[in-house]
């Protein structure tokens, strides 16, 4: 239990929260799940390392081509995807009145 906040009561209705501090000790666990505007962000780091992945296998075939898309592209996604939950990040932090590297929490 989070010092300062009650339990649910069983009587009354369990209303949804972000963060959720009744269950967690921790300030930010599931913040990456539970904001839906880090998804973008997420979906397009998965993307960016699959197309790394295309790219070592056109290379290792010869296929030149298809490895300088690919891996121009999964470049471009990985940086992309990376920014996108960084500035999601940032933006959960300053509204805390928190810095980005600030040692709590996560």
């Amino acid at each position: 239990m989070v010092a300062g906040h009650e339990p649910q009561r069983s009587d009354e209705p369990y209303e949804h929260s972000f963060p959720d501090d009744t269950r967690t000790t921790r300030s930010h666990a599931g913040e990456s799940i539970e904001d839906a505007r880090n998804w973008p962000g997420i979906i397009l780091t998965a993307l960016g390392i699959v197309l790394v992945a295309l790219t070592l296998t056109a290379a290792g075939y010869g296929f030149e081509g298809w490895a300088i898309v690919a891996g121009i592209c999964g470049g471009i996604c990985l940086v992309a995807g990376v920014a996108i939950v960084v500035f999601e990040h940032r933006r959960i932090k300053t509204g805390e009145g928190a810095t980005l590297r600030e040692p709590r929490g996560h």
